[in-house]
């Protein structure tokens, strides 16, 4: 297992980690079973929101390991806020980051949070009133760093502007089969549909300022329209040369999915949503294979994208 050092941190993290979105759909034995396989295969970080399962994604991990002191300090956790679920629409307010922060305390039984994210950008958002609540999470000792998800630079920047703790983290959606933070930067200037900057170059600009870029859905094309791997109708010449590179490392597809994405030097970290042990395994195999440039380029391009 491959760990990197979250910058402005004293956090020594895997670049794999578990997410736990889908954490609900397993009894608590199934879960447990996840969990420390997680932990037996070199996985320290475990992603939460507290959206996911309405909350009792958090309850069933806390429960299913019986966290106490001992095993949360073997844990480097984060938990996002801001999604309100079942009014559809996002709350940055002071008020409720901070009611967010002590129910995710509580479903998982600690009193502290490694990393705190905010979710989904609100563009009701005053960054003022999310540095009064930022402060006094850190005051408090309820929260260690803070970060955002699906932000843009110039949103980051607007926060950055109040917010005095260092912004550590921005999780973005990115596999092999959703490249837009790659794409325009290689296309640059033609015209074609590749070029097109969609993100206003959020991977250098988190380069450039020392944030950990998480990747979500790390199998997934579109959004939540499936797993590319497997898929012959759609991803055929992908699927032929991850396959063909599975056999010469000696991995799963899945292990060499992963490690495309640890490969980049920007230090990305997987963001893993199996709920099945074996599958996890095989994602932590691609924490440190050597994919030589070559090949890195080769699954691009097999998954549709062009090099000028």
């Amino acid at each position: 297992m491959k760990y990197i050092q979250i910058a402005n941190t004293d956090l020594k993290a895997s670049n794999i980690v578990m997410g736990n979105m889908r954490l609900k759909e397993l009894s608590l034995k199934d879960a447990e079973t996840l969990i420390r396989t997680a932990m037996d295969e070199g996985v320290n970080f475990f992603d939460h929101a507290d959206i996911y399962g309405a909350g009792t994604c958090e309850e069933i991990f806390a429960d299913a390991i019986q966290m106490n002191a001992s095993i949360r300090e073997k844990m480097i956790l984060q938990s996002k806020c801001g999604i309100r679920a079942k009014e559809n629409y996002y709350d940055f307010s002071k008020e409720h980051i901070l009611k967010s922060v002590d129910g995710i305390l509580k479903r998982l039984k600690t009193d502290y949070l490694d990393i705190l994210l905010l979710h989904r950008p609100d563009p009701l958002m005053e960054p003022a009133e999310v540095a009064e609540a930022f402060e006094e999470l850190r005051s408090s000792g309820k929260v260690n760093y803070f970060g955002v998800s699906n932000f843009n630079p110039t949103q980051i920047e607007l926060l950055k502007k109040y917010v005095p703790q260092k912004l550590v983290v921005n999780q973005l959606q990115f596999s092999i089969a959703h490249t837009p933070m790659i794409d325009s930067g290689i296309a640059l200037n033609m015209q074609m549909d590749q070029s097109i900057n969609r993100d206003s170059s959020i991977l250098e600009y988190c380069r450039l300022h020392d944030m950990t870029i998480q990747a979500w859905s790390p199998f997934q094309h579109g959004f939540f329209k499936g797993v590319f791997l497997g898929d012959t109708d759609n991803f055929p010449e992908l699927n032929e040369v991850i396959n063909t590179l599975a056999k010469k490392y000696e991995v799963t597809a899945t292990a060499i999915a992963t490690a495309w994405i640890t490969r980049h030097p920007a230090n990305i970290q997987v963001v893993t949503g199996t709920t099945k042990p074996s599958r996890l395994q095989d994602a932590c195999k691609g924490s440190e294979i050597p994919l030589t440039r070559e090949e890195w380029y080769q699954i691009y391009k097999a998954a549709g994208n062009m090099v000028p």
